[in-house]
């Protein structure tokens, strides 16, 4: 991978996961959280964000082959006979 992309990929990441935090941190702030313990919700919500986007993606991969797979037919190569 060029080092161009490899940087416009890491500062992606980092805008997204930045993006993530300033939400998160808005979130427990409107929920009356302060002082130190706002900065560990912060944390708690975006690593939560975090992991449920990383499980998103084969999640999708694995429902779309299920559907693929549901309807389509598996005697396609087959020649149809029938019985006299």
């Amino acid at each position: 991978m060029p080092a161009k992309m490899r940087n416009i990929l890491i500062l992606l990441s980092l805008i997204l996961i930045l993006a993530i935090a300033s939400v998160s941190f808005g979130i427990a702030y409107a929920g009356g959280i302060r002082g130190m313990g706002l900065l560990g919700v912060c944390f708690l919500f975006t690593g939560g964000v975090i992991v449920i986007l990383a499980q998103l993606i084969p999640a999708g991969i694995l429902f779309s082959s299920f559907v693929g797979t549901a309807f389509s037919s598996f005697r396609k190569g087959e020649i149809l006979i029938r019985a006299t």
